[in-house]
């Protein structure tokens, strides 16, 4: 492999950030940065701004819970600290089901959920562009997702908080893009793999070896 021109947090073997207990490399970021540029950041996290109620949000159910419950809990714990009262869903019709028990548990939570499923509006790929040869099922109707209007219908509903469950590479993307309320991700759609897509980067060395030829990933 060739020498990395820019090198970033992913070439680096000390991660001396997270406890200042190691050295850190000449390219490292925390290095580089300039201390009133992370002050200014920093700056956003203090108060009681949207980005400090979050942040101090996250930090606490960390602190408190961490290693000791689901993401599922962490989820209603962050959005209780956060002042959230109902809850957006934007689900895949294909992890329906997981987001009918996600709703019912976020009701037990003492929150009110509102789920909005991916082909909402029901339109037909070809009716966005997308070509008869690209459908799953090709020759009739096929739904496209219609993440953008998931988070139309999300917004006019005033979600607190939207949480995404299996939606596709790309649609959450517009999923997030267009949602007003703040977005956390619970079900990552991998259907290979379970919905686990971090089992791939575990096994590179043996069952996901593939993921090594690059001439294969050039051409996906």
């Amino acid at each position: 492999m060739s020498k990395i021109s820019t090198p970033s947090c992913s070439e680096c073997t000390q991660t001396a950030c997270s406890y200042q207990d190691k050295t850190f490399p000449e390219f490292c970021l925390t290095k580089q940065l300039d201390a009133d540029v992370v002050g200014e950041v920093c700056d956003l996290y203090r108060g009681d701004g949207a980005d400090a109620t979050i942040a101090h949000a996250a930090a606490e159910v960390e602190g408190l819970y961490y290693g000791k419950l689901t993401r599922v809990e962490e989820t209603l714990a962050f959005a209780r600290r956060i002042g959230a009262a109902k809850i957006g869903i934007a689900s895949c019709v294909g992890l329906i089901e997981e987001a009918r028990t996600f709703a019912k548990i976020v009701r037990l939570g003492g929150f009110e959920p509102y789920t909005v499923a991916c082909k909402v509006g029901s339109v037909d790929k070809t009716d966005i562009g997308v070509p008869q040869d690209l459908k799953i099922r090709k020759g009739g109707f096929e739904a496209a997702c219609n993440p953008a209007l998931q988070a139309q219908l999300l917004n006019a509903q005033h979600t607190d908080l939207n949480v995404v469950i299996g939606l596709c590479v790309g649609h959450d993307s517009l999923f997030i893009r267009h949602s007003q309320a703040p977005v956390t991700v619970l079900i990552v759609k991998d259907r290979v793999l379970g919905h686990n897509p971090a089992v791939a980067l575990y096994t590179i060395k043996s069952y996901s070896a593939r993921l090594t030829d690059a001439e294969r990933l050039r051409g996906l």
